[in-house]
């Protein structure tokens, strides 16, 4: 294949544009593991390699489909690939680079050097105005600089592509290793902007094919020297400082609409927060911003077009994750998991939130919905609300971060029963290019049983167990964790397809309090009722207290809808009742439990206290 390369490097097709490109998208994605632990900027998070692992694995999976020759059309597909797929800043930037490559050369069929050279310049141009506030140092430099070789080797001639990329390239390397010295934050952590040396993975890559037809590296990337990086990356994340500290969420959507004005939506959204991509054309665009508020850029955003692929990812629990326990088990859940917020944040439990429809409107479950704002909400609107699982993505991308910092990885999810969530992490768990193992647990519950398995688990994790030994020990603290939920009212479980009209009818007449609980098998249903609505919370304390072992420790907890007071009345019942309480705490219920019974729904979770078990307390 080398000779046949070397025959024809006047031009490039596409046929051999796709492979480069191959070539170098599988340099990115196997040095992902080494761009997540020198990701400092802009945010020390630890996510900049699985961002451009899950940005070009989506440019590949579409080069693998395209069998055009035309290079134009090839790099159409790369650009609307990578839009498609983009996550992170640097994924964004990328994606609007390879518009730029695009539009300039979308009706050449056969690529020349001078061809070459002018796209490369427009997708450094491009790259630079998608953002609100370049900054010099990170992977527009490098662009640039890369860009402005190949400008001043085409002015002495250059028309072989080989030797026109080789020169590009060793620009580009000079250009990443300075970059330790042009961003502070670099310099302090020894090493080279993360998205900076993810480009230069994939320009590596199209050269050793351009040149030599080499589709596969003799080396791993991280083998070769990229700059300070060699000599600091590996405690980088650890002993960054927390940057960024005043915006929580990486958003991120796509706007599709049939014209799209980019300025306008950039200066829409400028001024809600910080490292602010907007990157596309006028019938797609990919936004990208950390903020406080995820809603507000999806509410923005909705003006400008039709609003799709929402993501938010909590870069401070991603920090404090990567640089507290490396080397130890990451714990994972969804939001249908209900945890108070300073067990999540001490613990460094991960959530992944389930997507919330109220009539024409979705929301990211307690990330652009809070609790209260969803029974507010639920109580206005004449359509039942309806939830559904996170994409697969969602999961693949945050085991290969985690996976990068951790020994390994552990997934608990709501009951299979009923929901697609435990499924959907599945799925994602055998396609994730993790460096460490991934598991997934059903919890066979939900809202705060959920929790206190993952609870469990998390502490475990604390302790020092292995993925292995804590996953044997979740079968019995699932066998053991219990929960009851007194419904608010029947309406919403009528409404909701989960409760029949006619039982619905029934418990109306006979003014009954149905309670809803988690079985053996994970079926959650009717596990008795009380009659009348008399001092309800006492009885329903007297009847989760007949139902509690009385010869271990237990740790409580209780949950409600909008009814505070009544939770916090329900708890002094049960500690009245059970002196075995060793442990309680009371907090919001998110939609598991509340989305049937409405606002007033409270919920009480219970579990042997993991000490109380011998097996247990060898942690």
């Amino acid at each position: 294949m080398a000779t046949a390369i070397s025959e024809g490097n006047t031009y490039l097709d596409g046929r051999r544009l796709s492979r480069g490109f191959l070539a170098g998208i599988g340099r990115v994605i196997a040095d992902q593991d080494r761009l997540n632990r020198i990701n400092v900027f802009p945010v020390p998070d630890g996510d900049t390699g699985t961002n451009l692992a899950v940005t070009m694995g989506s440019v590949r999976a579409a080069l693998m489909r395209h069998r055009d020759s035309h290079a134009g059309k090839t790099l159409e597909v790369i650009a609307d690939a990578a839009l498609d797929g983009a996550r992170g800043n640097s994924g964004a930037i990328l994606a609007q680079f390879f518009q730029g490559l695009c539009d300039a050369c979308v009706d050449a069929r056969l690529l020349t050097t001078e061809h070459f050279v002018a796209a490369v310049s427009q997708g450094a141009r491009y790259a630079r105005e998608a953002l609100a506030e370049p900054r010099e140092g990170t992977i527009l430099t490098v662009i640039t600089d890369f860009g402005r070789e190949l400008k001043s080797q085409a002015a002495e001639g250059a028309a072989d592509f080989g030797a026109l990329l080789d020169r590009g390239l060793k620009r580009a390397r000079e250009s990443l290793a300075h970059t330790t010295q042009q961003l502070e934050v670099l310099r302090r952590a020894g090493v080279v902007d993360a998205g900076a040396a993810g480009f230069v993975d994939l320009l590596q890559g199209i050269t050793d094919y351009v040149k030599e037809g080499r589709l596969h590296p003799d080396e791993a990337p991280g083998d070769q020297p990229h700059g300070a990086a060699a000599d600091g990356e590996a405690g980088a994340v650890s002993g960054a400082e927390l940057a960024d500290a005043a915006h929580r969420w990486c958003t991120e959507c796509l706007v599709c609409g049939s014209d799209i004005d980019l300025k306008h939506l950039r200066e829409s959204l400028a001024g809600l927060g910080s490292s602010l991509v907007v990157a596309g054309g006028r019938r797609r665009a990919r936004v990208h911003i950390h903020v406080d508020d995820p809603e507000t850029v999806f509410r923005i955003a909705a003006d400008h077009g039709t609003v799709e692929s929402r993501k938010a990812d909590d870069m401070h629990m991603q920090q404090r994750s990567a640089a507290r326990h490396q080397g130890s088990v990451a714990v994972v859940t969804d939001t249908a998991g209900d945890l108070p917020d300073e067990l999540l944040a001490s613990l460094d439990i991960h959530q992944v939130p389930v997507r919330i429809h109220l009539g024409k409107k979705s929301y990211l479950d307690k990330v652009g919905i809070t609790p209260e704002e969803f029974y507010r909400l639920m109580s206005e609107s004449p359509d039942p609300p309806k939830t559904s699982q996170p994409p697969p993505g969602d999961f693949r991308r945050l085991y290969q971060i985690l996976g990068s910092h951790h020994s390994g990885v552990l997934s608990i999810h709501v009951t299979a029963w009923g929901s697609g969530t435990f499924q959907a992490a599945e799925s994602a768990a055998g396609r994730a290019r993790s460096a460490s193992p991934v598991k997934t647990v059903d919890s066979r519950n939900a809202s705060l049983g959920q929790g206190l398995v993952v609870l469990a688990a998390a502490e475990l994790a604390a302790a020092g167990l292995g993925l292995d030994e804590i996953t044997r020990r979740l079968d019995r603290i699932i066998a053991g964790t219990r929960v009851w939920g007194l419904l608010g009212s029947i309406d919403h479980a009528v409404a909701g397809g989960r409760v029949s009209a006619a039982k619905g009818r029934l418990v109306r007449a006979l003014r009954l309090a149905p309670i809803l609980t988690n079985f053996p098998d994970g079926r959650l249903g009717l596990g008795g009722a009380l009659a009348g609505r008399r001092h309800l919370v006492r009885r329903f304390a007297r009847f989760v207290a007949r139902r509690a072992p009385s010869d271990v420790p237990l740790r409580i907890a209780v949950g409600h809808a909008n009814a505070p007071a009544a939770a916090a009345e329900l708890l002094a019942a049960l500690e009245q009742r059970l002196t075995n309480i060793t442990q309680s705490f009371v907090t919001e219920i998110g939609t598991a439990l509340g989305v049937h019974g409405g606002p007033g729904t409270l919920v009480v979770a219970m579990q042997p206290a993991p000490l109380a078990d011998p097996e247990l307390a060898e942690a």
